[in-house]
């Protein structure tokens, strides 16, 4: 079982940035560098919202109202996910929150995998745009 550590968020200003981190620990029989990793966001009483997904080889997929805002990236060597938030803006506030698992071709298509297709995730962090 992967356990997952978010790290980063906080408060911004519309407009401005913000940074999240994920560290990974813990492997199964799959490796988990070998896992897809995304990033989702959730509002209170809604679901998780998938933002972000990168493959192992790099590859990303966006959720429309973040492409060309946030960018996901990832360090298989150091097990470690990243999303820089730029142009913030007030609908971004949520709780976000790392997710990793076993995804065949998980960038492929035109959005990232939803929540069901992921069983290992992190706390969660607040970010917070007014």
């Amino acid at each position: 079982h992967v356990q997952l550590v978010e790290s980063g968020g906080g408060s911004a200003q519309a407009g401005g940035s913000l940074s999240l981190s994920c560290t990974a620990s813990g492997y199964t029989s799959r490796n988990s560098r070998d896992y897809c990793m995304a990033w989702f966001r959730q509002l209170p009483g809604a679901g998780r919202e998938a933002v972000a997904a990168i493959d192992v080889n790099g590859k990303t997929v966006y959720t429309d109202s973040v492409q060309g805002r946030f960018v996901i990236s990832r360090d298989s060597a150091k097990n470690t996910l990243s999303l820089r938030m730029n142009s913030l803006k007030s609908e971004d506030t949520a709780i976000y929150y790392c997710a990793a698992d076993y995804i065949s071709d998980c960038a492929g298509a035109n959005s990232p995998p939803p929540s069901p297709l992921f069983d290992n995730w992190g706390q969660g962090t607040q970010v917070t745009v007014s």
